[in-house]
């Protein structure tokens, strides 16, 4: 076990996102993570919009799950969505920056619960996210 709780959680988050090609490819970032916690960016590219010339919604839920999977990996054990719903509350733009805020809500045993928060750059929220992980064989980064 490592004695650095924060630590273990950049290392786990720093491993993750070097091996994570689709998260990189929308310009995602991992602006932080500490144990049950990841919070992510991603700017609204002109690609990105859909028939309503606002942000489809694909691509907001892939921010909330990708935050979800930061968050969720941060004590360094493998670990899976095991199911989620998204509530879309307000469009994204294009130009918008949004920020996906992943927490833990519970953990036990194997299985955790996690709530995503979407917002824009002025704070309004744009989607609502409830993840469900379980834990699998294996570690994130070697320790």
């Amino acid at each position: 076990m490592h004695k650095d709780p924060q630590a273990l959680a950049e290392l786990a988050g720093k491993t993750m996102f070097e091996r994570d090609p689709a998260s990189q490819a929308l310009g995602m970032l991992l602006a932080e993570i500490r144990p049950g916690y990841a919070r992510m960016t991603m700017p609204v590219r002109r690609d990105m919009l859909n028939g309503h010339q606002t942000c489809h919604g694909g691509y907001i839920f892939l921010l909330a799950d990708s935050a979800f999977a930061f968050a969720c990996n941060s004590h360094n054990h493998n670990t899976v969505g095991a199911g989620c719903t998204i509530d879309y509350l307000a469009p994204g733009r294009e130009g918008d920056l949004l920020t996906a805020e992943a927490t833990e809500q519970a953990l036990s045993g194997k299985t955790g619960v996690y709530d995503i928060r979407v917002h824009n750059q002025e704070g309004r929220t744009i989607a609502l996210f409830r993840g469900k992980s379980h834990r699998v064989a294996g570690m994130v980064a070697e320790v």
